[in-house]
């Protein structure tokens, strides 16, 4: 049970505590790493043992590569082993990290109770305590009760009871709680004793677990030894790879090489070649320009001719057109005449005279139709005709081509293509000069005949002397030229002469046509029916080509032997648009003794179908055969050509030169040449001296030691064959050389000849320039000149030919010639060879053999040593070896010359050599700055090349060795310009750049870099590391950045790869500003035009104190600390800058900050629109003048008769239009718009900055805006002009502007962003509509930004998609409420621009001034008749007002029902002025116009009519001038009288009631009847006068009266009105004066009655005086007005009421 359960918990902590098992291998790793390294160290000696192998000769580098590659295979095979070995060990290393697991989690849980138990027991402690003294209080609570009992106190018997039951129960919840912590705690045991007894049973794993430990510790050393593995194999796979990269980087060096020799020589060789090309080809050029001049100078005659006649010809013309206009007019009269009779005869039938002429114009309609219908037709089938025709002559012409082909075939190849193709030339020259010197001759007009008898004579003529196959290809070249002359040059000729014949000769040519149609459609029927020949049209595409094509394209039998038979399999493929047939045809008639061909028709091909054929080849002759197989097809003919190529011999040398190179007298070497057989065919060689024999010539030629080094040439003669090649006329110039160097000629010949042939038998007919030749011989002459002929006997042969010297080369093989070098005397030897073949089509080779003998017995491998490039002052060494031949030992002693014994010497200075061995010297080179002068002539100052001989002294033979010792010495400076650098002042917050150049002056790369630099500064590029190539120089930018304020010196240190140093001394002062800026770049989002981005940032003025103790204090360098306090800045925008800054100006407190706008705003730059806006300004002018040119041609086109003749333009017309045509419409420099002329709000400058907006491409701008800093305040008045401002303290603000197309534009307003109200009346409505458009190629959701909600701007109908190109349009409404300017920026976002409109308006105050006050009078007016009055409305604002006038009436039946009566109302409101109205409720005034719109300083003027319809004194209304229906103005009233009769009488105040009766009128006559009982009606008038007492000069109270008569047309009579006043002596009497009394007026005039009133000395002071007068009025009737005078006396001094 115990092993089950252990088990158990075992699986549980093993899927429990997985992630514990990671950190311990991590672990594990960790602590494996030190073997890690020491294995890597093993790896790395290996790998240098490794690359020591490395640094020997090949074999051992690849004895290097085997060995890896051995090591490579055991490497693996270890990997393998120890991976199986971890596969096996993974599962019981899984289940020992689940035991550790469990067993720390144990000893974790034992703890953990062993802590818990620990606090119960505590617990229990303190609990029985408790227990103890609440027992011990219980005990004196009971003793306390029984003495306060005993003593009997109630109040503390009671309060001790209480007590003791509060400590009973306390005893009783400690006593509780004892009982569970004793169960906590025996609980507890249990479990820790259970922990206790599971920790025993895992101590066995325990051990367990330490062994796993270990051997996992094992695996994981295993493991660290496979990676090392691992590394190793692949460092020796990338070792291999390199080798093998280097091997083929040198073999691809040599190819380059070898290829770029070879195309030297082929360059070199064309380039003689394209000379002599040049030559001949200037030459046809010249003779070409010549003809072609001659040519034109009689086709310029012949012109003049044809011109003057046709003048000739226009002039004849002319009369016969006046003639014919004349005819036609005569005709015109004579049909009208007769239309005029048809017209009376139809009359005079009694018939419809317009019917018979429609019906007759619709048959002559008709009958023209008909006649033009069958002229079409004709001259359709005319041109169907000649189509034929067309076809017909190139179906011929075809066939001529292949017969003539099969012709030139079936009669044999021509012996060689480069005679065929001279032959070719020859005819084409004679060819072009005969038809050149035949065609101006040839030309005549269509009719006459002569002309094809020259032509055909001169072609009979011409086909005698050539080929049959070219005389058809120049009888269609005849064909071609005949028909381009057919068509005269200048078509009125033929149209001026042979314009009588066409009218007859019409009928004829339509007859013939139609015949030779019939003809023709017969002939190719049948010819269709034979061949089967015709085009195929598929879809509306036509074939073009051959329908067939073969694979292989070619048949080719090679190396084939008589006898034999041979089969080729092809297959031919249908490459047309459908279904073909395919048949065959045959082959080519010199082969078909030899060429059979099998081939079943297959029928039907479908299109990409094939089809096979088997064509067999029987040879009976070895020649070589060419041809073609020939089928047919649908469309036409094709063949496959087929070629039978004999077996060849094709020899080759694989080096034409042997160099044996230096040997001593004595020895023998032997090297090979292969001979190398390519061909199919053998042949037997012969390998010789080149002269037949052995004797030789040595030249001789003085050295500088006074020794003679001879050379040997063999003599050989040359053997001359017939040949056709051009290489002949090497042979006929032999004889200019001597006859010693005979030999020599012929071999040079032969390998001239050698190499031409293969350019001959390409095909090339060039041959090599004499001059050439004859420069060769001439210097072979001179090199012969110089030979001394020695006898056989006196030289011995040196290079002769080994064993075997004859022999045969099979097909495709090769044979070794071995060739033998005998040095006997020390000199140069030279030797040529000739071999020959047997076999007549193969050419002799040569090559020849060369080689030095020399006596000295000790060599120098290398007499040149180069030491390459050298560095002054640097140590530099190589090793000199010397070979020596003798058989003995050699004492030698190494010598430089004396000028550079302080710069080189030979280490050892005499040293012993064994017998043929080699022994190396060691020469070392120190160049010291000396050498220029040390050297001397050894030295060259200019090229800095040094060329030092050395001497190798053989001191037992008194001989000399010696080489030369090259090498080019140069300077490594590095030179630093300039070499000191002021920075100036810099402040903190940002760097100050200097550019310094570096100077390569060695002609060596050079390494440089900057070290040690100092943490304020920057080198760039690269921080200042590079290479320099030689001479170079490079300019780096040093970045100087202060960190504090201080003067700032130091030295930047360049050091080279050989480390040498260069010093650049710098210095700079540190300045710290009183401001900074909180950014110091602003980089701006990608901003559209005419769009806004803005960014913020703040002005920061953090000096608060001058302690530099606590922190950096503002200062220039060491100067005194800036003063702390208000620091005031500037910003300076440049002008052309797109940005604003707001704002520019400001002061800034100690320790506080302020807030800076800065916005970009792209537009295009105005001088770019301008120059726009004038280009396309004259673009537009140049085609508006050219449009008006080609009006002016129309009509003059339209003027021209419509003849013949005017099909025909004589040559002065073509000559003035070309004239014209040529020259372009173009503006006068005078007329040409100037760009700083165009005004910004012209159409020119807003399209061109539309059409530049729209095709804008973006750009990049950066800006440096420097900020000002001085400190003080800056006034409002002046700014920051009071202040001085240092300007070492100056900040600069970096700004990245990228300015994009936009997205959106505005296509309205001629693409304005600025929407301009103007000026708006306030409280009046206006609208804008705004278009805009989508430029860019994706669709646009659009956002508007919101406007102020209370502001005069509404939005309207926004935009929210818009497609590529779509235009919108949305509205934005102004309606301004005060007196001020309004400006608002509406914002259309997009996803990737923004649109940025500027709304701006300005609201205006109303005003408005009216003529009338507040009272306008009409007047009296006849009942029934109408009054006019005019007044005017004058606008005194600056906006234009939208008007109405509103009219109201005093009286209205609505009203009067609510009003109070007037007798009840009081006083004041009785005098109120009731109107009258008409009967229909309708009012008496009417106001035009009632409404409208005034412009801003006009005046309106408007007529008041009056028209009453009843008597009425008390007419009235009340006008509202009222602006925009909303603001009344102004108000006034409307008065107006009306009576029956023309006579008023108007003043004081009248006694009747001004109330409308609400009764019915009676009629007229009934009132008229009343009238007359009742008598005349009297009308009551009160005059009220007032006399004023007090004043020192009294003045009588006046009134006055005004009498009037009124001119009517109702009342026409001119019989004046009378009017009388009775009782004047009464009111005389009373004081009252009236001036006039009576008198008479006329229609239309009005008098005043003036009233006076003094009062008499019996007045009573207190009482008003009350006289009554009658005033009559006579008339057209009689009226009486009873006049009351009312007089009293008012004191000056009371109070007015």
């Amino acid at each position: 049970m115990e092993d089950s359960e252990t088990s158990y918990f075992g699986e549980e902590e093993e899927n429990s505590f997985l992630p514990f098992l990671e950190e311990e291998e991590e672990e594990d790793k960790a602590d494996s790493f030190p073997d890690l390294k020491e294995h890597w160290e093993e790896c790395k000696l290996e790998e240098e043992l490794a690359g020591g192998g490395t640094m020997g000769n090949e074999e051992t580098s690849e004895g290097a590569g085997d060995k890896s590659d051995s090591s490579t295979e055991s490497l693996e095979h270890n990997l393998s082993d120890i991976n199986n070995t971890q596969a096996m060990k993974s599962p019981e290393r899984t289940r020992i990290s689940a035991l550790q697991r469990n067993i720390k989690e144990l000893s974790n849980t034992a703890k953990e109770k062993e802590l818990a138990l620990k606090k119960v027991r505590e617990q229990q402690s303190a609990c029985r305590l408790r227990i103890e003294t609440l027992a011990k209080q219980l005990e004196c609570a009971d003793t306390e009760i029984e003495k306060e009992e005993e003593a009997g106190n109630v109040p503390a018997v009671s309060r001790l009871r209480a007590m003791r039951r509060r400590l009973c129960a306390e005893l009783e919840m400690e006593k509780d709680f004892e009982l569970k912590i004793a169960l906590t705690l025996k609980e507890s045991m249990l479990e820790k004793w259970h922990i206790e007894t599971k920790q025993g049973k895992y101590e066995l794993l325990h051990e367990e677990m330490n062994k796993s430990e270990e051997e996992l510790e094992r695996q994981y050393q295993e493991q660290a030894k496979v990676r090392i593995w691992k590394e190793k194999i692949a460092a020796l796979q990338v070792e291999e790879k390199q080798r093998s990269r280097g091997k083929k980087e040198e073999e691809a060096d040599k190819e380059y090489e070898k290829r770029h020799k070879k195309m030297r020589e082929d360059a070199k060789r064309n380039h003689e070649k394209a000379i002599c090309f040049l030559r001949k080809s200037m030459a046809r050029i010249n003779e070409k320009n010549a003809k072609e001049e001659a040519k034109s100078r009689e086709n310029m005659e012949r012109r003049m001719q044809a011109v003057l006649s046709l003048k000739t010809s226009i002039t004849s013309n002319r009369e016969k057109l006046q003639t014919l206009q004349a005819w036609k007019k005569a005709m015109a009269l004579e049909a009208r005449k007769q239309e005029a009779k048809r017209r009376e005869a139809i009359l005079a039938e009694g018939g419809n005279v317009a019917k018979e002429i429609f019906l007759r114009e619709r048959q002559l309609k008709h009958e023209k139709e008909k006649q033009a219908f069958r002229e079409h037709q004709k001259l359709r089938k005319i041109e169907i005709v000649s189509r034929i025709l067309q076809e017909k002559a190139s179906i011929h012409k075809q066939k001529r081509s292949q017969s003539c082909a099969k012709e030139v075939k079936g009669g044999g190849k021509p012996e060689s293509s480069l005679l065929w193709r001279m032959r070719t030339w020859q005819y084409i020259e004679k060819t072009c000069t005969a038809s050149a010197a035949a065609r101006p001759q040839s030309w005549c007009p269509p009719s006459a005949s002569s002309s094809s008898g020259e032509r055909s004579a001169s072609v009979g003529e011409t086909s005698e002397k050539i080929p049959h196959e070219v005389f058809c290809k120049s009888g269609e070249d005849e064909e071609e030229r005949d028909k381009i002359l057919v068509e005269p040059e200048l078509p009125e000729l033929s149209s001026q002469e042979y314009g009588l014949q066409k009218i007859s000769e019409e009928v004829d040519a339509k007859q013939l046509a139609t015949k030779v149609v019939g003809k023709e459609r017969s002939e190719k029927k049948q010819e269709e029916f034979q061949t089967g020949i015709h085009k195929q049209r598929v879809s509306g595409r036509e074939m073009k080509g051959c329908a067939f094509y073969s694979k292989p394209s070619c048949i080719h039998f090679k190396d084939f032997d008589v006898g034999q038979i041979y089969k080729k399999k092809i297959v031919l493929i249908n490459a047309s648009y459908s279904v073909n047939y395919c048949r065959l045809v045959g082959t080519s008639e010199w082969l078909k003794d030899f060429i059979s061909i099998h081939f079943d028709p297959p029928g039907k091909i479908a299109a990409g179908m094939s089809c096979e054929v088997v064509v067999m080849f029987k040879p009976k002759v070895n020649e070589t055969l060419e041809g073609e197989v020939l089928f047919m097809e649908q469309t036409g003919s094709f063949s496959v050509p087929l070629k039978c190529s004999a077996k060849k011999c094709i020899l080759a040398l694989d080096k034409e030169l042997i160099d044996f190179g230096s040997h001593v007298v004595g020895e023998a070497i032997s090297q090979t040449i292969k001979l190398t057989n390519s061909g199919a065919l053998g042949a037997r060689f012969k390998v010789q001296m080149s002269a037949g024999d052995s004797t030789t010539c040595r030249a001789t030629a003085k050295s500088s030691e006074g020794m003679t080094i001879t050379q040997h040439f063999s003599e050989s003669v040359p053997e001359k064959k017939a040949s056709n090649s051009p290489v002949t006329s090497v042979e006929e110039n032999e004889h200019i050389y001597p006859d010693h160097g005979a030999g020599l000629t012929s071999c040079a010949a032969q390998v001239e000849q050698q190499r031409m042939e293969p350019q001959l038998s390409n095909g090339s007919t060039e041959q090599l320039g004499q001059d050439e030749l004859n420069s060769r011989s001439d210097q072979t002459a001179d090199n012969a000149d110089n030979l001394v002929q020695l006898s056989p006997e006196e030289t011995p042969v040196e290079i002769m030919l080994g064993k075997v010297t004859e022999g045969e080369i099979g097909p495709f093989s090769s044979v070794k010639l071995e060739v033998l070098f005998v040095p006997a005397v020390p000199g140069d030897v030279q030797a040529e060879f000739v071999i020959t073949f047997d076999n007549s089509s193969c050419k002799p080779l040569c090559f020849s053999a060369t080689g030095v003998s020399a006596d000295v017995p000790v060599w120098v491998s290398n007499p040149n040593i180069d030491l390459k490039i050298c560095m002054y002052d640097r140590l530099y060494q190589d090793c000199v070896v010397i070979h020596s031949r003798a058989k003995t030992m050699l004492r030698l002693k190494f010598e430089v010359c004396k000028e550079l014994s302080k710069h080189m010497e030979l280490l050892p200075k005499t040293a012993f050599i064994q017998a043929q061995s080699s022994f190396s010297a060691q020469l070392r080179f120190l160049p010291r700055n000396s050498l220029p002068e040390d050297a001397g002539s050894y030295f060259n100052r200019e090229t800095r090349v040094l060329e030092v001989p050395a001497t190798i002294l053989i001191v037992d033979k008194a001989k000399k060795v010696n080489f030369t010792v090259h090498a080019i010495v140069t300077s490594s400076d590095l030179e630093i310009s300039p070499a000191q650098i002021n920075f100036g002042y810099c402040t903190i917050y940002e760097g100050v750049k200097a550019s310094v150049t570096l100077t390569n002056r060695s002609i060596l790369p050079q390494e440089f870099g900057f070290v040690r630099l100092p943490e304020f500064v920057e080198i760039q590029p690269n921080d200042g590391f590079g290479i320099l190539l030689p001479l170079e120089s490079l300019t780096l930018d040093v970045i100087f950045k202060a960190i504090k304020a201080k003067e700032y010196s130091f030295e930047l240190t360049c050091k080279s790869e050989i480390n040498r140093q260069f010093k650049l001394s710098c210095k700079a002062i540190g300045v710290h500003p009183p401001l900074e800026l909180s950014h110091s770049l602003v980089q701006f989002a990608a901003t559209a035009l005419s769009g806004v981005s803005t960014a913020t940032l703040y002005v920061i003025n953090s000096h608060v104190s001058v302690n530099p103790f606590t922190h950096p204090v503002p200062r220039i360098g060491n100067e005194e600390v800036a003063p702390v306090g208000p620091t005031s800045f500037e910003f300076q925008v440049p002008e052309d800058c797109p940005v604003t800054i707001v704002p520019s100006v400001g002061t800034v407190l100690p320790g506080e900050k302020s807030w800076i706008q800065v916005s970009f705003r792209p537009v295009l730059p105005d001088q770019l629109i301008r120059e726009e806006a004038a280009q396309m300004l004259c673009r537009a002018a140049a085609t508006e003048a050219e449009v008006q040119k080609m009006e002016k041609n129309g009509k003059r086109e339209g003027n021209k008769l419509q003849v013949s003749m005017t099909r025909q333009q004589p040559p002065r017309q073509l000559e003035s239009n070309r004239g014209t045509k040529s020259r372009k419409p173009s503006l006068d420099s005078s007329e040409q718009p100037k760009s700083e002329e165009l005004k910004p709000d012209s159409d020119a400058y807003l399209a061109a900055q539309a059409f530049l907006m729209r095709n804008f491409r973006g750009r990049f701008e950066k800006y440096l805006i420097p900020c000002l800093v001085a400190s003080g305040h800056t006034d409002e008045k002046k700014g920051s002009e009071g202040l001085s401002c240092s300007p070492y303290n100056t900040l600069y603000l970096e700004l990245h502007c990228p300015a994009v197309a936009p997205s959106v534009v505005v296509t309205s307003d001629n693409g304005k962003n600025t929407v301009s109200f103007g000026d708006v009346a306030i409280g009046h409505r206006v609208t804008k509509h705004i278009t805009i458009q989508n430029i860019c190629p994706e669709k646009l959701e659009l956002k508007f930004s919101v406007l102020n909600p209370n502001g005069p701007f509404l939005l309207l109908r926004p935009v929210r998609m818009l497609e590529p190109g779509e235009a919108k349009t949305f509205i934005i409404c102004f309606t301004p409420d005060g007196n001020k300017w309004f400006f608002e920026t509406l914002d259309i976002w997009t996803a990737k621009t923004n649109l940025t409109l500027s709304v701006t308006g300005q609201g205006m105050p109303a005003s408005m001034v009216c003529s009338v006050g507040e009272v306008l009078d009409m007047g009296y007016v006849i009942a029934r008749e109408k009054g006019t009055s005019i007044f005017q409305i004058q606008n005194t604002c600056m906006v234009t007002l939208k008007f109405s006038l509103e009219l109201d009436l005093f009286s209205s039946r609505d009203e009067d029902q609510q009003r109070i009566p007037s007798f009840i109302s009081s006083a004041l409101q009785g005098i109120e002025l009731v109107g009258t109205q008409h009967y229909n409720d309708l009012s008496a005034f009417s106001i035009f116009p009632s409404e409208g719109e005034i412009v801003a300083g006009e005046t309106q003027e408007c007529v008041v009519t009056f028209s009453p319809d009843r008597e009425s004194l008390y007419y009235s209304a009340c006008v509202r001038v009222v602006l925009f229906g909303k603001e009344v103005v102004h108000v006034f009233h409307l008065k107006g009288a009306a009576i029956d009769h023309p006579m008023f009488v108007e003043g004081g105040i009248p006694l009747d009631v001004p109330i409308q009766s609400l009764a019915e009128a009676l009629p007229v006559s009934l009132q008229e009847a009343g009238k007359e009982l009742q008598g005349p009606p009297v009308k009551s008038i009160l005059l009220a006068l007032e006399y004023m007492v007090g004043n020192n000069s009294p003045v009588p109270a006046v009134t006055e009266l005004k009498v009037g008569a009124i001119q009517s047309a109702q009342f026409p009579s001119k019989k004046p009105v009378k009017f009388t006043l009775d009782g004047l002596p009464l009111l005389r009497k009373k004081g009252f004066s009236v001036e006039p009394g009576k008198g008479s007026l006329k229609p239309g005039e009005v008098k005043r009655i003036g009233v006076s009133w003094v009062p008499p000395a019996d007045c009573p002071v207190d009482e008003p005086l009350l006289v009554t007068a009658l005033l009559t009025l006579q008339g057209v009737v009689k009226e009486s007005y009873q006049i009351l005078f009312m007089a009293k006396v008012v004191s000056a001094h009371d109070p007015t009421e």
